[in-house]
């Protein structure tokens, strides 16, 4: 009788995630991004093209296009930040829609800090 239970209270379980409806999803199949990252600090970057970050930074280290985006890396001393462009919805330029940063040797850095020390690198090496 427990057995029969089980069964049925798993079939139920199942039946009940058929139909659930992921948060975030659009019809269509499109997601809806919901920023989980504090953007404080990042005004200097994020919503900005390649030639105002290369003003800011100088040239990047690393340049990388995949499909619609691209990816510009910059380094110093003390972090390494990598930006992603991605044109708007609308078209146009790319801008920056996401950064991470790390320490030289891989361990987590804030991205705030990162920029701030980039920006005091002098443009550029």
């Amino acid at each position: 009788m427990k057995a029969l239970a089980a069964i049925l209270f798993g079939g139920a379980l199942v039946a009940g995630c058929s139909g659930s409806v992921i948060p975030g999803a659009r019809p269509g199949g499109g997601m809806e991004v919901t920023p989980t990252e504090s953007t404080a600090g990042l005004e200097k970057v994020i919503g900005h093209d390649a030639r105002s970050l290369e003003k800011l930074f100088g040239t990047p280290d690393a340049d990388q296009t995949e499909g619609m985006g691209r990816k510009l890396q910059f380094g110093s001393d003390i972090c390494v930040l990598d930006a992603y462009l991605y044109p708007p919805r609308g078209g146009g330029v790319p801008v920056v829609a996401h950064v991470d940063a790390r320490q030289r040797n891989g361990a987590p850095i804030d991205r705030a800090s990162c920029v701030a020390a980039l920006t005091r690198r002098g443009g550029g090496r």
